[in-house]
């Protein structure tokens, strides 16, 4: 059994003003360096294998809360959301003729226009997943995060999440066997520096 966290990188601009940033490549805003500076890993985490999406803002999260440069991961790369992003949400629900729905309608297949659904994504993380040798953290996207976690809770994307995805803490699931399933204590939070 191996366990497995995942984090989700600070703020971004993007982040603040509501827009979807998928696969774009938009770095962390100083808010976001400055919070990041007050966090470190918890004791038990700090000797586990370190991994990040590539995108500027998951990288440069998991070096300023790991003090190290993480081994980048095209696998966990944000879901790609096509024509959608950098759209804001609140705007595309506003119009209902562009098919926009919200992520607990989507089912495994839904698939924005020429984007990724939660089942390709899902297909490109599981074989490096099912990979992993040892205990490891990925500072990610809650796109990849709510994959992991739905496949570790059962849900099809398909009504309510049994989980919120929240910044500054460790999501945790436990990979055996080629299953994933909700770890004890499944979150974790970041130790506060200086505390």
């Amino acid at each position: 059994m191996i366990r497995f966290a995942m984090l989700r990188h600070g703020h971004t601009s993007w982040n603040r003003a509501g827009q979807i940033q998928g696969s774009t490549d938009i770095p962390l805003d100083d808010q976001a360096r400055a919070d990041l500076g007050g966090f470190r890993l918890p004791a038990d985490w700090q000797d586990v294998d370190i991994y990040s999406s590539p995108l500027g803002r998951a990288a440069e999260t998991a070096e300023i809360v790991t003090g190290r440069a993480a081994t980048t991961v095209d696998a966990i790369t944000e879901m790609d959301w096509g024509d959608w992003e950098g759209r804001k949400g609140i705007d595309l629900k506003a119009d209902p003729a562009n098919g926009f729905r919200d992520i607990e309608q989507w089912g495994w297949d839904y698939r924005p226009p020429n984007g990724e659904s939660p089942r390709d994504v899902w297909e490109r993380i599981e074989p490096w997943l099912f990979g992993l040798t040892r205990d490891s953290l990925a500072v990610c996207h809650i796109g990849i995060m709510r994959m992991v976690l739905a496949k570790a809770h059962g849900w099809d994307f398909d009504g309510p999440a049994p989980f919120a995805v929240k910044r500054n803490r460790l999501f945790v699931v436990e990979l055996d066997a080629g299953t994933v399933r909700v770890a004890t204590p499944d979150i974790v939070r970041l130790d506060k520096v200086g505390a």
